[in-house]
């Protein structure tokens, strides 16, 4: 099982984003999944999970700002990014249950 994280980059804040992540040898369709970050000196924490019966959390810290879905048929789970803000500033990991993870992408947000 391979996941493939991209998307990441430098953004003005107030603008938007939006992370991918592909799965290879791996059904997202039926697992849960979700995207994590880690900042500088943090440790890693969860941003949002979505479950195999499609319900999604996220951290209070990026909710109403925040999404992430699937498309089954690409094998693909997203995240969009509204409204970052520097805060948001951090290398993204994508998940899938049980313990998958893709290898980063890095966000910057500037304001």
């Amino acid at each position: 099982v391979q996941l493939q994280a991209s998307g990441g980059g430098v953004g003005q804040a107030g603008g938007s984003l939006r992370l991918s992540c592909t799965a290879s040898g791996s059904d997202f369709s039926s697992n849960a999944v979700g995207w994590y970050r880690q900042a500088p000196g943090n440790r890693r924490g969860l941003v949002a999970t979505l479950t195999e019966d499609n319900e999604s959390g996220y951290a209070d810290s990026v909710k109403g700002r925040f999404t992430i879905s699937r498309d089954n048929a690409k094998n693909t789970v997203y995240l969009q990014m509204n409204s970052p803000k520097p805060e948001d500033t951090a290398v993204y990991y994508c998940w899938r249950f049980f313990n998958y993870w893709g290898q980063g992408t890095q966000v910057t947000v500037s304001s």
